[in-house]
């Protein structure tokens, strides 16, 4: 007679489910790996592999990826008591999947409703942002080279030149827009176009490795793109998507770059550890010592706030006087990849005052904040009205509301034109910070009240 599974009925005591909703969640997360042997998961499965019962097949992992997302942390198959189980795991597909398909079916989930509903619904999987190992990476060059064309079309420079410059034109207007406008036309555009390339005949090695790291460039714009607007889960997704296309060109500065962001977005939503892993894998080895240095520098200032972060607060302050010895290396002449052409002083420092206020130095985050905002050219509204945000915020918490709603008035008129997922959380702070506020007669904090609800209103 099987032994009563412990180990996973506590967890999923943790998560606060019933077996029924255990059940409907795995479905769930099947419908979108595709497992379709597990579409008929009911509340006997849950209580049989609770009584002792093993499951088989995907089912152990993605039983794993179902109560991580819903615990937000990792859980593992010997929390659950069932590390015995097969190796070949559901989240895990995400790396051994061939890269052209899962760009085709990616793209395919966002533009078909149904699924790109599921997705945007979906919570961010920690379980996600676990890394595979070194053979994986030192593989995948030749993985892309024996992957055989899926047209007969002819790929050269052109191509290549057509996917940086759709790339371009979409990563300024995100700095200027936000994240809510336009990535569903670059998305469309990915899986119209760049799938095509990517599974196109090449004309040169050299051309190969181009068009894959300029597709993984464009892919990992849809992920920022995604992250902005607070479509977590979809964002995760493409920047694995792009980590495996910049693998793939064996552009290993790239992979850095795409790290450095998963490693924001895990902060962000309160995943310190995780953040730091994956800072740490951005500056590890050719990743750092073959960017520039002023990818040297957005790499290191991210890894100083997962630091800063996860409580190592001698670590972040190395980390964060060595991005400024590698933005000050930067020359005019130097060949930047066009993916840090936003990186200056002005993002240095907002990066820098975010690290500060983690530590705790309110005054040295609202100086580095106010350098920021001093120093940011034209052309950044978006980066610029959460700035503001922010440094209102500080200023807050020191004591200095009249101070805070100036700023946050300069904040709520950057913000015209701007759908930003991020920039609508500052909004929604803004108005939680002001909330013991509202009925003390200060007509300021009343003023920016009533202009934020407004702009709730346009931000969707």
């Amino acid at each position: 007679m099987a032994r009563r599974n412990e180990q996973l009925a506590a967890v999923i005591a943790e998560t606060g489910w019933s077996q029924p909703k255990v059940a409907a969640a795995v479905v769930k997360v099947a419908a979108e790996v595709g497992a379709d042997e597990l579409f008929s998961t009911s509340r006997s499965h849950v209580a049989m592999w609770v009584s002792g019962t093993r499951p088989t097949g995907r089912a152990p992992r993605i039983l794993c990826e179902t109560l991580s997302r819903k615990l937000q942390r990792p859980v593992t198959l010997a929390e659950i008591g069932l590390s015995g189980s097969t190796p070949e795991v559901a989240l895990a597909s995400e790396w051994r999947v061939d890269t052209l398909t899962a760009l085709v079916d990616l793209g395919r989930s966002d533009v078909d409703v149904e699924r790109r509903q599921l997705l945007a619904g979906a919570a961010y999987s920690v379980g996600g942002l676990v890394l595979p190992g070194q053979q994986w990476w030192d593989d995948a060059p030749q993985r892309a080279r024996s992957r055989p064309a899926a047209t007969s079309r002819r790929i050269g420079a052109s191509e290549v030149i057509a996917v940086r410059e759709m790339t371009e034109f979409f990563s300024k207007r995100d700095q200027r827009h936000g994240g809510m406008d336009g990535r569903t036309a670059l998305r469309q555009y990915i899986l119209d176009d760049v799938a095509g390339y990517v599974g196109g005949v090449f004309t040169s090695e050299e051309t190969r490795r181009d068009l894959l790291a300029a597709a993984s460039e464009a892919v990992y714009v849809a992920a920022w793109m995604s992250f902005d607007a607070s479509q977590h889960e979809a964002a995760r997704r493409y920047f694995t998507l792009a980590l495996k296309l910049a693998a793939e060109a064996d552009e290993a500065p790239l992979a850095g770059h795409i790290l450095r962001a998963m490693a924001h977005q895990a902060i962000d939503l309160g995943h310190p550890r995780d953040g730091v892993r994956l800072s740490a894998a951005s500056v590890d080895r050719k990743r750092y010592t073959l960017a520039t240095p002023r990818e040297r520098a957005l790499l290191g200032v991210v890894q100083a706030r997962s630091l800063a972060t996860d409580g190592q607060n001698r670590e972040a302050i190395a980390a964060l006087l060595r991005a400024e010895d590698d933005l000050a290396a930067a020359q005019p002449g130097d060949e930047d990849p066009h993916r840090v052409w936003f990186f200056q002083q002005a993002s240095l420092a907002h990066e820098t005052a975010r690290t500060l206020w983690t530590l705790g130095d309110l005054e040295g985050a609202l100086r580095e904040f106010n350098n920021s905002v001093l120093t940011r050219k034209a052309g950044f509204s978006r980066t610029h009205a959460v700035t503001l945000g922010y440094m209102g915020t500080v200023q807050a918490k020191q004591g200095n509301v009249e101070a805070a709603c100036h700023t946050w008035a300069q904040a709520l008129d950057a913000m015209e034109g701007v759908q930003s997922g991020r920039a609508r959380e500052a909004v929604v702070n803004m108005r939680r910070v002001l909330s013991p506020f509202r009925n003390r007669g200060i007509h300021a904090a009343a003023e920016i009240d009533e202009r934020a609800k407004t702009v709730l209103q346009r931000v969707a």
